[in-house]
Order: structure tokens, then C-alpha cells, then sequence
């Protein structure tokens, strides 16, 4: 074992292999408060990868209802339990010990990686701590959606209020696809190295030529991504529509602009934000005009999943503000408050930057900010309760992709078109 660094631990972890970083990574925000679990992503993706035999099952992309969805089934709740038998001093954050490299402070529990000798019911040393779910665990990729918690109504009660900043009876949409790990468990576990890092731009593949389906990587993966395909006998996963990544869409990109993927390109909700990063010396080069540098390094206001695996997982997320702090602080780490605070009171340019969510199919790698007038003065609840005025301006934020050709430009407030009187094709 090698130890690497892993920034969301704030500390250096074990891992199989020496520390290794591509020239760019692939990475995205999603806004779980925008989702409205449509199933439209999902289905981009089903329709472009998944459609053939022996891929029923699969669902790279897949949307589910927490808390207790989940596809598989339990698939967190399992690993969960098993760190936990695993940390005999629980899984501890220090959140004391912030600092530039550090900004969540310091995780003093077990990764996936170090817990993996803890495993009582491993025959033979492992990897990564992990399970290979059941046949049934595989069935319902929908499980358990739109399955409320929270406190529940005693006999004669009605009428109770849902309201900010946090709902008594509560759930939220979860929307999961391969994270694209900087430390990635698949690739650790697999004895035939037959997965990969792609040095232009960090996608985890799996080489299906030197793939013998063992199953180590969807047994080690904790988000349990890599998916095994009995017509082949080879594992198979999420290839982050690399073609789409190299700008080889003669339509979409005639001068071979990296567009997003087909999961991120169909979002209705608009709640999807991909980019590539550049990376120097292992870690992401300073670029606060990025719009996923802004989000995930400078305002930490995008969280990574579980970020206690040790994975260094590369999907992030804006938390819900609804939901219970405790439950989020488990699913996203130490910085949920932080982030909670500025979604439920943007300012002005984290609004601007908000607004170029799923506004462009082309990828953008910077962006700018145009100052327009003052609009209103509106007063926000935060998630302690108490009040805030947030001024709104109606600025316009543009995006430029990797050429630096603008590519975007959205307002603060939303235009409106006005229809004449007597317009064809209406009743």
C-alpha cells in the first residue's frame, strides 16, 4: 500500500497504487434542490449505452429517492455498516484543523481502503472494503421513490406546514452516475489491471479485452457503479460519453468543442454542471473563473458523496435545504452548514453563477460576470432560522468554452415573451 493524499480527507490515506494524476479531470456539480426526478437523464443514458442484451439491469445514470432508495438496493447503508464495525473509535471528523488543503478539516476514521483488513467475512486479504450485492438488490432500480421520513401525524393532527428550513416530513431526489474517482476502489481491486485513468482527462474505463468479470471491481466500488454483464461475461460501467468529451459530435461540435455528457445535456431540471479541470502536481490548478473550480474550491458550496470511502470522488453536489443537517452531514461530510447558508441566501455572483447550470451543451471552462442594475431586496430564511435580505441584481453571467469562445450568456432575471392575440396552432 501507497499512501496518497486525498484534499477531502485533509490528510494522506492508504492506497494500492503510488499517487498518479491525468493532465485534466472530469468532473460535475448537480443541485439536488432543482431536481424534479423526471428520469430524463436516465434515460439518455439507458437509450445511448445500456439498450442491448444482457444490459437490462444496467443503469449508469440512475435517479433515486432518499433516504431509503437506493440502486442497488442499500447499496450506501451496507458499506456504511461495515465502516462503522470497521472504525472501532467511529467515523471522526476534526473539523478544527482547517486549511488550504484541508478545507473540511481532517478525517480520523477509516477509508474503504485501510478498513479492507477489518473485514470478517473476506476468505482472502482484499483491496477495499466491499459486498457483492444479491440478484435481488439489482431488481428495482426505483425502489422505495417518493418514500417520505420524518415525524408523522398523531390521530386528529391536520394541517401541518411544510416550510423552510427544514421540513418536518421530508425526502430528496439523489442522482448518481459514475463519480470518476481520483482514487478509484474498481480500479484497486481489479486483479487482471484492467481499468484505467485516462491521462486526458481522468475517465475510469475498463479495458474489456483484459477484463475476466471477477466482479472485484463492483464488489469494491462503494457507489456500486461497475455493473457485470453476463452475456459477455465482462464488466462494464459508465464511460463519462467520452466521444462527447473529445468533440467528435460533427454537429454539435464542427471544431471539435468538448460537450457535455448525455446525461448532463438532456437535464430538464437544469441541475447538472459538468467541466473539465486542469491538474498540476496532483492537485487542480487555481482557476476561481471556472465555474466548478468557483463552486466546489472557492466557495465549497458543491459537497462530494460520501466522501468518508476515501475514493476522492469527483461528483459534487449542492445539498438540499430541507432536509434534516444530521442526515446531509453523513451523505456529504462537514461542510453541508457552509454550504446550506450560501444556497439559502446567494450573493451576487454565486447567483450569476447558478444560472449557467444546463444553459449550453458545450463544456465551459471560464466564465465572466457583466454588473446590471439592482432588481429587489427580498428577505431569505437561513437554515438556523433566522433572517436575511439578499439584494438581487440583474447581472449576466457569459461562459466561454475551451477556445474561449463565448458560448453562453444568461441574465439574472429570466426574459418574457409576450404572445399576440392570434397566434396559429392554439384552440
Amino acid at each position: 500500500m501507497s499512501d496518497v493524499f486525498n484534499w477531502q480527507l485533509g490528510r494522506e490515506m492508504s492506497y494500492p497504487y503510488d499517487e498518479s494524476h491525468p493532465d485534466w479531470q472530469f468532473a460535475f456539480v448537480f443541485n439536488i434542490n432543482r431536481c424534479i426526478a423526471c428520469q430524463t437523464c436516465t434515460m439518455a443514458c439507458k437509450s445511448t449505452w445500456t439498450f442491448s442484451k444482457g444490459q437490462e439491469f444496467m443503469w449508469w445514470n440512475n435517479v433515486e429517492s432518499k433516504p431509503y432508495g437506493g440502486y442497488p438496493r442499500n447499496w450506501d447503508v451496507k458499506l456504511l455498516g461495515m465502516l462503522e464495525k470497521a472504525n472501532p473509535d467511529e467515523q471522526i471528523w476534526d473539523t478544527f484543523s482547517k486549511g488550504p488543503e484541508k478545507p473540511f478539516g481532517v478525517f480520523e476514521g477509516k477509508t474503504i481502503f485501510e478498513a479492507a483488513d477489518k473485514d470478517p467475512s473476506a476468505r482472502a486479504p482484499k483491496r477495499a472494503l466491499g459486498y457483492l450485492p444479491t440478484d435481488e438488490e439489482w431488481q428495482n432500480p426505483n425502489i422505495h421513490e417518493e418514500t417520505a421520513s420524518g415525524k408523522t401525524m398523531k390521530e386528529g393532527e391536520w394541517g401541518r406546514s411544510a416550510q423552510l428550513p427544514e421540513h418536518d416530513i421530508w425526502f430528496f431526489y439523489l442522482q448518481r452516475l459514475c463519480n470518476h474517482c481520483s482514487y478509484p476502489a474498481c480500479l484497486a481491486a481489479c486483479p487482471r489491471k484492467a481499468i484505467y485513468k485516462r491521462k486526458e482527462d481522468g475517465i475510469v474505463l475498463i479495458d474489456q479485452k483484459r477484463c475476466r468479470g471477477y466482479r472485484k471491481c463492483v464488489e469494491a466500488c462503494p457507489y456500486k457503479k461497475p455493473m457485470y454483464r453476463p452475456t459477455t461475461r465482462v464488466s462494464e460501467k459508465c464511460i463519462g460519453c467520452y466521444p462527447r468529451i473529445e468533440g467528435k459530435d460533427p454537429e454539435l461540435s464542427p471544431n471539435r468543442e468538448p460537450l457535455e455528457t448525455r446525461c448532463m445535456s438532456s437535464c430538464v431540471g437544469k441541475i447538472r454542471m459538468q467541466g473539465l479541470l486542469p491538474v498540476k502536481d496532483g492537485k487542480w490548478e487555481a482557476a476561481p473563473d471556472h465555474p466548478l473550480y468557483y463552486l466546489i474550491q472557492e466557495r465549497k458550496i458543491a459537497l462530494p458523496l460520501y466522501p468518508q470511502f476515501g475514493t476522492q470522488a469527483n461528483g459534487y453536489y449542492i445539498p438540499p435545504r430541507w432536509v434534516p443537517q444530521p442526515h446531509l452531514e453523513q451523505m456529504f461530510g462537514p461542510g453541508v452548514a457552509n454550504a446550506l447558508v450560501q444556497y439559502s441566501c446567494p450573493d451576487r455572483e454565486l447567483l450569476s453563477v447558478l444560472q449557467l447550470f444546463r444553459s449550453t451543451q458545450q463544456i465551459i471552462y471560464k466564465f465572466k460576470i457583466e454588473k446590471g442594475p439592482k432588481l429587489a431586496e427580498i428577505e431569505r430564511t437561513l437554515p438556523s432560522g433566522q433572517k436575511k435580505v439578499q439584494e438581487i441584481y440583474n447581472d449576466t453571467v457569459i461562459g466561454y468554452n475551451k477556445f474561449g469562445k463565448e458560448v453562453v450568456r444568461a441574465t439574472t432575471e429570466q426574459p418574457s415573451f409576450e404572445r399576440t392575440k392570434e397566434h396559429l396552432n392554439s384552440i
